[in-house]
């Protein structure tokens, strides 16, 4: 048998940012993809993906001091060799089992490797420079954490200075746990927890949930076998109230059809097929491509219950007026709860999305609302931190239909242990 093929890991690093900063990937397709592709060990997975988006996270600051040594900056330099300066950097700022003179020569090969051997000297000048220092001092708040202005001055207005700094700290934390949920109707807690423990998985619970744990391994996590058997699904643990709300008011025996307009992939459709079992489940999206990610997620966690459909949510269908007991809208949103998993969103969102969202959000409710029977309920919730997308748009809600407000949530890194989101519960008033 061969010795297995070294891989150039910095090499692929540089192609998925570029992907990302050049041609808007997605960060958590890519890191997907390149371990699907790439034949790497857990310590080579590990490596890409600390490099790949601890680079993405700290970008703004990274510019920011690359900048000065560059004439022309930006603008005038090949995004290749941009992001080939960008890499480096963080390498020798943030990585300290990397030396910064293997740092440098990396860069300098890579800059040859990618045909540009006319750059090396221009590479390892620039590198060079930074690293003789001193670094910038006085260094604006918001570059320091990396962040766009807008969204920074936004964040300390809604939430103060403290609270924003530590939701963009903890958006920047390197060495993330990831949330699962896991399918107690499949196996019990003890017996996916030894299988997880068998593939070198470390694991702790999530206070208030019993079937979401977080779990922390040096390989790729769609690795394990307890995912490979449809025994986890990933989900952040905020994503999971939807249904631990509904299970607080939503008795089993009066719920006989769950609809979820914006399924995709099927979260929270199959959170709530093990909440309750044999209700049908219809989960909608606007898409074949999404419904057919529904679809996969459903296969894999092994349940039929959950029947999946291609609908625009905010087209009314007036054959399913007032006829689920249950509506899950987890609706489109600026994302920007995520932006620790998903770090490119920030570079990507604009303040005027906000409010296009918003008004999107409110055409939805007022389609799917529609579909709640008489003392139903309508689950709202978002992945973002925004009081337009989130409380002004459920006190909104509440002012228009008849319905009452149950129960809501906002969450926040750096003060929660999670993602970013807002659930709100809503009851239909009986005439």
């Amino acid at each position: 048998m061969g010795q297995k093929q070294k891989q150039d890991l910095r090499n692929i690093v540089l192609t998925m940012l570029v992907e990302t900063m050049e041609k808007q990937g997605f960060s958590h397709i890519l890191i997907q993809d390149a371990f699907s592709k790439y034949d790497l060990d857990a310590q080579e997975k590990a490596f890409v993906e600390r490099l790949y988006r601890g680079t993405l996270e700290q970008i703004l600051y990274l510019d920011y001091i690359i900048e000065p040594f560059v004439k022309g900056g930006r603008k005038k330099t090949k995004p290749v060799i941009w992001n080939i300066l960008r890499m480096c950097l963080y390498q020798m700022l943030f990585m300290d089992s990397v030396p910064d003179r293997a740092a440098i020569y990396e860069g300098v090969r890579l800059t040859e490797k990618r045909g540009f051997r006319n750059l090396k000297g221009f590479v390892n000048a620039v590198l060079r420079n930074v690293q003789r220092g001193p670094l910038p001092e006085n260094v604006p708040e918001h570059i320091r954490l990396s962040e766009p202005k807008w969204l920074y001055d936004r964040m300390v207005n809604q939430e103060g200075k403290e609270t924003a700094t530590l939701f963009f700290e903890a958006a920047n934390k390197p060495d993330k746990w990831v949330c699962a949920r896991l399918n107690l109707k499949e196996k019990k807690k003890e017996e996916i927890l030894a299988l997880l423990a068998e593939d070198s998985c470390q694991v702790k619970d999530v206070e208030g949930i019993p079937e979401a744990v977080y779990l922390k391994n040096s390989s790729d996590l769609t690795s394990l076998r307890a995912f490979q058997e449809g025994l986890l699904f990933f989900q952040d643990s905020s994503a999971m109230y939807p249904a631990s709300f509904l299970e607080q008011f939503a008795h089993r025996e009066t719920v006989h059809l769950i609809l979820d307009v914006c399924a995709a992939p099927g979260g929270k459709a199959l959170h709530l097929a093990e909440k309750y079992p044999d209700v049908p489940i219809l989960a909608r999206d606007i898409s074949d491509s999404k419904v057919a990610l529904i679809e996969e997620n459903a296969k894999r966690m092994r349940t039929d219950q959950v029947k999946s459909q291609v609908w625009d949510a905010t087209v009314l269908d007036k054959e399913m007026m007032q006829k689920a007991d249950i509506v899950i809208a987890d609706l489109p949103c600026s994302g920007l709860g995520d932006i620790g998993s998903k770090p490119e969103i920030r570079y990507r969102v604009k303040e005027e999305d906000i409010r296009t969202l918003s008004v999107l959000q409110r055409n939805i409710l007022e389609t799917v609302q529609s579909y709640v029977a008489e003392g139903g309920f309508l689950s709202y919730s978002t992945c973002t931190v925004t009081r337009e997308e989130n409380e002004e748009n459920a006190q909104w809600f509440c002012s228009q239909f008849p319905f009452e407000l149950l129960a809501e949530r906002r969450f926040l890194p750096g003060i929660d242990d999670c993602d970013g989101a807002y659930v709100a519960l809503f009851q239909r008033k009986k005439a």
